[in-house]
């Protein structure tokens, strides 16, 4: 920015205008977001839930490496008990008994036939990394859903290692207290 205003000033340019242009020497166009601005919304679950699982990793220390082809796994993550591979999954599905997830795949993943769904092999998959609707974060070793395409949440709390329900903001905070303080 001296660089440019020394130049201005020696060939005579006017420049009080520069004073106005911010850090990065440039004027906004217009005032940065507001959080009000941005609203999370549970239909965006299921994209974010990858980056999630890789952050939850990341924060124990644990390194992540996402495949650069399609695979069975979503992602990598070198643990204490070595690399281990991590199908993700969520959920916005609640029945009158509580979160249902799919935990199957489809054989062919380019064909996307209803009814035709195949378990994961736990030779396939070490964990499911699992997020609900309240945000509620679930590690459940394969071996634990090992032939099953579908699974009812509550019978796994024991496996919940963690909440998201801060993602969501103030409203969602307040909206999963309520549900926690009614289940």
């Amino acid at each position: 920015m001296p660089h440019l205003k020394s130049h201005a000033v020696r060939l005579g340019l006017d420049t009080s205008h520069l004073s106005r242009l911010s850090h990065n020497g440039r004027q906004p166009a217009e005032p940065p977001a507001q959080a009000s601005d941005l609203t999370a919304e549970l239909k965006c679950l299921r994209v974010a839930a990858g980056t999630l699982a890789a952050t939850w990793f990341m924060l124990r220390g644990c390194a992540v490496s996402f495949p650069a082809e399609p695979t069975v796994y979503d992602l990598l993550a070198d643990t204490p008990q070595g690399i281990m591979r991590v199908q993700v999954k969520t959920t916005t599905s609640a029945a009158k008994n509580g979160w249902q997830v799919g935990v199957g795949h489809h054989p062919d993943t380019h064909s996307k036939k209803k009814g035709h769904v195949l378990a994961y092999s736990p030779d396939e998959i070490d964990l499911f990394f699992i997020v609900d609707g309240d945000m509620a974060i679930y590690l459940i070793p394969s071996r634990a859903i090992a032939g099953r395409v579908g699974i009812l949440l509550r019978t796994y709390k024991k496996y919940i290692v963690g909440n998201a329900q801060g993602l969501l903001g103030v409203a969602g905070d307040a909206a999963g207290a309520e549900t926690r303080a009614s289940a």
